[in-house]
Formats: structure tokens, sequence, C-alpha cells
């Protein structure tokens, strides 16, 4: 029995930010969209409610990616970084987002638990 899992925004997450005076696009790879939402499933089968929150609030913390892209340090794990690589964490979760004028593009969440790759 297919069960609908209420991710409707991560497939549809898509939103414009101005990086100085352009207007450029955001959104989620589908790699990360499939380890959202794999990380979503995991934690639901214990407490239904901490998976909402935690979803909720990772979401919440794209919103503010488009508000001020800079914000977080350069991604420390990627081999070859000009700074446009950047990571937070957030909920033992280990966000990944590569920023240019045009766009914002999350590559990638992993729990902190997980062995970092270098990439």
């Amino acid at each position: 029995m297919l069960v609908k899992d209420n991710l409707q925004p991560w497939s549809s997450w898509k939103k414009k930010y101005y990086h100085g005076k352009r207007q450029a696009e955001s959104f989620i790879e589908n790699e990360a969209k499939v380890q959202l939402r794999n990380a979503y499933n995991y934690i639901k089968k214990d407490s239904p409610q901490n998976a909402e929150k935690i979803k909720s609030d990772i979401l919440a913390s794209f919103q503010e990616l488009i508000n001020n892209p800079e914000s977080h340090a350069p991604d420390k794990y990627r081999i070859t970084n000009d700074g446009s690589y950047r990571a937070y964490e957030i909920y033992k979760y280990r966000i990944t987002y590569h920023l240019s004028e045009e766009r914002i593009i999350v590559i990638r969440i992993r729990h902190t638990k997980m062995n970092p790759l270098k990439y």
C-alpha cells in the first residue's frame, strides 16, 4: 500500500532570492530530496511529532538560505572549495549547498554520525 508522506513541499521547493541586484533561483537536488525524505521516514517510525518538527525546521532553514545565503561557513569537507560550497548543521543533520550568483542548490543532507565524504 502506498502511503503519502506529506512531503510535497520538497518536490516543489523552488524559490527566488536576490544576490546583489540580480534575481536568482534556489532549489533542492533530487538526491538531497531523497535523503531528507529518508530521514523523515526514519524518524517518523519512532516519533511522528519529531519527524514533523525536524522537517518543518529544515525547510525553514532553506528559507533562511534565501534571505542570507552567505551566512554559513564554507564546507570544510569539500576538497577544492572556492567558498561557494557551504554547509551547516541542524538537528544533527549536515546540509551542504552550492552558492552562485544565479542560484542556491541544496546538494546533500546527511546525519552527522555518518562518515563525512570528501568530495
